[in-house]
């Protein structure tokens, strides 16, 4: 597999998943403030004056009472991982760092392999930054990288991906029911709820924030 044209210095690479530890944002980087409920992996949040970059995000409704949002942040100045949890109604600033567009090429034993669209050097991230959006990253598809001081420290995904069908259990005959589902298994490994009519060989949209079927795709 061609693998793009490496840089004379090598791939650019976040070496023992490590982000500098002396950084300042620049004073035309841009911020915006959202809800809890917006957060997503690979976004990096300002929270009292310092940068996290969030690692995992889920959504936990406890028996009684009000759902909240579970968070994993590493702190981008100390380096540690630890627990974050916001209130839905609550407001956090999502910073924009500097980013590029890339293309996802491959794994090995320690790295995610990217592509960058504009230079054709590659990219490399620790498998351990990027766990949570390897099930909805194929092969070949394109992602946006963040950097700081031309570290890539997180990957952001679309809205949406298209992802092939590998395993699908059979359709019962003759239940045409519209509200029967089942669980199918993609390319990636991503077990995703669909349609009864859903099969093997299909190619499905996905929702990469909720991790829910969108649609068929027709090709």
């Amino acid at each position: 597999m061609w693998a793009g044209r490496q840089s004379k210095s090598g791939p650019r690479r976040l070496r023992n998943g490590k982000i500098p530890v002396a950084f300042a944002l620049k004073e035309d980087e841009r911020m915006a403030m959202i809800k809890g409920t917006e957060i997503r992996p690979g976004m990096v949040l300002r929270v009292n004056g310092e940068l996290y970059l969030v690692v995992k995000m889920e959504h936990v409704t406890p028996g009684k009472g009000r759902g909240i949002i579970q968070t994993k942040v590493k702190s981008l100045s100390k380096g540690n991982t630890f627990d974050m949890r916001f209130s839905p109604s609550d407001k956090v600033e999502n910073t924009y760092l500097e980013m590029k567009e890339a293309e996802f090429l491959y794994t090995d034993s320690h790295y995610a392999v990217f592509m960058d669209l504009e230079t054709y050097d590659n990219i490399e991230i620790p498998l351990d930054q990027v766990k949570e959006q390897l099930p909805f990253m194929p092969p070949n598809c394109t992602v946006k990288i963040r950097f700081i001081d031309e570290s890539p420290i997180a990957v952001e995904l679309p809205t949406a991906v298209e992802l092939r069908v590998e395993t699908a259990p059979p359709a019962v005959k003759g239940d045409t029911a519209t509200n029967v589902s089942k669980i199918v298994k993609t390319e990636t490994g991503l077990e995703v709820k669909t349609p009864a009519h859903i099969k093997e060989g299909d190619v499905i949209k996905v929702d990469t924030r909720t991790g829910e079927f969108v649609e068929r795709v027709n090709r």
